[in-house]
């Protein structure tokens, strides 16, 4: 039984290359065309593939249907909020979690520090999207027609002297955050906060969220918290994974630490 499962969802990525006859099915298979016709007329009656007029097989509208349901379904603060609290035990320091929603970026989820001194940020409450980390990482994986026309419209507070001056600055940082894949804000918003931050990816590889952790200068410098980095990161890419239901890498496999 587990081997015809197998076969059977080994038709569907087949399938997403374009669609492919009898035979081709059969040969990727490495079974008889009798037990692949067995396996897509199956597929067939659930609606997972579709057989064209010319006798091929392409994926079926409930595959479609059933992928959609799934996505609005996801919720990421509720994937998120364990790997975040791990996160704010092994550290001490606060935890945020936030969505771009209408052009605006707002934290939907937070862990407070175990420390005296702690940050005012409330969940609900739009980010400063000039200079906050988690929003760098969400508007720098917008199309760059959508960035620049939306730093065009943007107003600059010059909260600190760190903060972001100007539009041009602003594109230049988005720039560099969307290659290096993190993103930090050393005292933009308050002189006394600095925050690092990781992408929170779905499945095909577009950021959904973004993460941080944040700390007072009183608590740990901006080295210090620097160096909390490549924890993030990996933190990051385990809420990506179980929100997207892909593996993550093996061991061996994984990124040397920044």
């Amino acid at each position: 039984m587990s081997q015809t499962v197998d076969r059977a969802l080994s038709i569907l990525p087949l399938l997403a290359q374009g669609p492919a006859d009898l035979g081709q099915v059969a040969d990727r298979l490495g079974v008889h065309k009798s037990t692949a016709l067995r396996l897509l007329r199956t597929l067939h009656e659930h609606g997972l593939v579709y057989r064209q007029q010319d006798q091929r097989y392409r994926l079926g509208a409930r595959l479609f249907a059933l992928a959609q349901e799934a996505v609005e379904n996801l919720d990421v603060r509720e994937i998120a909020h364990p790997h975040l609290a791990a996160l704010n035990e092994r550290t001490g320091h606060t935890v945020h979690l936030a969505v771009h929603e209408d052009g605006e970026v707002l934290y939907i989820d937070k862990v407070e520090s175990r420390y005296p001194v702690r940050m005012y940020s409330r969940i609900g409450k739009p980010v400063a999207i000039t200079v906050a980390a988690v929003a760098k990482l969400l508007l720098a994986d917008l199309p760059e027609p959508e960035r620049r026309a939306l730093a065009a419209k943007l107003d600059y507070p010059r909260y600190t002297p760190r903060s972001t001056p100007d539009a041009a600055a602003f594109l230049q940082e988005l720039a560099t955050v969307r290659e290096q894949g993190w993103a930090t804000d050393l005292g933009g918003h308050e002189e006394s906060i600095n925050c690092v931050a990781a992408p929170i990816r779905g499945a095909d590889g577009r950021v959904v969220a973004a993460m941080s952790v944040s700390a007072p200068n009183v608590v740990v410098t901006a080295e210090e918290l620097l160096a909390l980095l490549p924890l993030v990161r990996r933190t990051a890419e385990a809420i990506s994974h179980d929100y997207s239901g892909t593996h993550p890498p093996k061991e061996s496999e994984e990124p040397a630490d920044d």
